[in-house]
């Protein structure tokens, strides 16, 4: 039976970029945003860092919101900006606002096919944030996309079941899903999970341990149904939760519930 729980239950959203939101609606205030989130009953937000330029400005957040939390990352297709070594990834770690390591991982989306020996300089960058995942202790944050079995690879070789972490914004099948969860990977459920077409990402939602799961919204991007092509935001995580309860016959405040469970549990506060 689903747990009764007071209105009001928060909810995490696990990845988002608070930065790069559309803030017009809110006359460009951050403020509004995270009000307009917490009446839908979202209390905590991790924003995810995707370059080290833009680092300093996730942490001043994070300083001025309680609840912020932030990771610290260089995104897989990034270029152009500083390169991370293990050695700086491990100082700007240092502050206490930062619970994970990344968005870090494997992104051959606009790889021409037989050509991936080209990019040796993503896995070489994610190997480097796996190194510092581990000598810091922290959680990674995964992005994975049309490079499963790169990433899967380096996961293990690399030693990151250690500090384990989330593969964020899931879009594969259970039995890709089962290696993640093999490997001490929670799964993140986006928007994604409300499209009609993703008929293999509900199986999994169906399928997945309650205690390995987690919701994002990814804002601003990938907005959920009903929103779905329009500006994501932190506050459609809401509507992520109440389609993964519809999927698993249970009630968005367990989903809320467990998730949050979940979420402290991976990333603890430092």
């Amino acid at each position: 039976m689903p747990i009764a729980l007071p209105d009001n239950t928060p909810l995490v959203d696990s990845h988002c970029h608070l930065d790069r939101l559309e803030l017009s609606p809110w006359n460009g205030e951050l403020q509004g945003a995270l009000d307009a989130a917490a009446q839908h009953g979202v209390g905590h937000f991790l924003c995810v860092c995707i370059d080290l330029e833009h680092y300093p400005a996730l942490l001043a957040l994070a300083q001025q919101h309680q609840q912020v939390s932030v990771s610290v990352g260089v995104h897989p297709t990034e270029q152009g900006g500083e390169e991370p070594t293990v050695e700086r990834l491990l100082a700007l770690a240092q502050a206490p606002e930062v619970v994970a390591i990344g968005e870090t991982g494997l992104d051959y989306f606009r790889c021409t096919e037989g050509k991936e020996n080209e990019l040796e300089w993503q896995r070489e960058r994610f190997r480097t944030h796996i190194a510092a995942a581990r000598a810091g202790g922290k959680p990674l944050i995964i992005h994975m996309r049309d490079a499963t079995d790169d990433t899967l690879r380096l996961l293990r070789e690399e030693g990151a079941d250690e500090v384990g972490g989330v593969m964020h914004c899931f879009v594969e099948d259970w039995a890709v899903a089962k290696r993640a969860l093999d490997l001490n990977f929670d799964i993140s459920f986006s928007g994604i999970v409300t499209f009609n077409s993703a008929k293999a990402l509900q199986e999994v939602a169906k399928k997945m341990p309650a205690d390995r799961m987690l919701v994002e919204t990814d804002s601003p991007y990938l907005a959920p149904v009903p929103h779905r092509g329009k500006p994501n935001q932190p506050a459609y995580v809401r509507h992520v939760a109440e389609r993964v309860a519809e999927l698993r016959g249970s009630h968005w405040q367990a989903i809320a519930e467990q998730t949050t469970e979940n979420y402290f549990r991976r990333f603890a506060q430092a």
